[in-house]
């Protein structure tokens, strides 16, 4: 009888598990679409952390994550990963974020993190060309802000992944930065 008894419980626990879904994301994505998740760094501590398709792109876990712009490319039709790379905008030069910028290609998903200070090495033209990518906040990155930021390259629209915190004292969840931004979605699969 006891055995009977655990064998329902068990069954009753399981049950109300709720269900899994890739990148750990709230909601099942609908069919030709990828799963995303990620979060920005927390003060200069743990860095970002970018998953796609549940597939960790980036993480401090990792170790391929660094100080300043965090990236991850990915082909806009299959999911495949086709680079990462980070690129400090604070003890750094810009010129090789631009250059990485321009050799984009048309159709790629672009994800971008911060880290500790994404910002204050950037330039126009590196803004110009992530807005490009569809960003809207990044006119207005600032020293220390914390930003999250999925676009692609070719897109015509503005992205609707995006979200910025402002370097603040006043508001700062940790000495002197904002706190963690994160961020879930669905891409849409690029379509011929």
């Amino acid at each position: 009888m006891r055995v009977a008894a655990r064998s329902a419980l068990d069954t009753a626990v399981r049950s109300t598990k709720p269900p899994r879904y890739k990148c750990g994301i709230s909601k099942a994505c609908p069919e030709k679409h990828f799963a995303f998740k990620m979060a920005s760094g927390a003060a200069n501590v743990v860095g970002p952390k970018i998953c796609l398709e549940d597939n960790v792109l980036m993480s401090g876990v990792k170790n391929n994550v660094g100080r300043g712009i965090n990236v991850a490319l990915a082909n806009g039709k299959t999911g495949e990963v086709l680079d990462t790379k980070y690129f400090d905008m604070w003890g750094g030069d810009v010129a090789p974020f631009i250059e990485f910028l321009k050799s984009i290609q048309d159709g790629t998903i672009v994800l971008m993190g911060t880290y500790d200070d994404g910002a204050t090495k950037l330039n126009d033209e590196a803004r110009r060309l992530i807005a490009e990518l569809g960003s809207t906040s990044i006119t207005n990155l600032g020293f220390r802000d914390n930003w999250v930021f999925c676009g692609g390259k070719g897109i015509k629209t503005k992205s609707p992944f995006e979200q910025h915190i402002k370097n603040n004292k006043d508001t700062n969840k940790y000495e002197g930065w904002p706190e963690v931004v994160e961020m879930e979605g669905c891409i849409p699969q690029k379509q011929d």
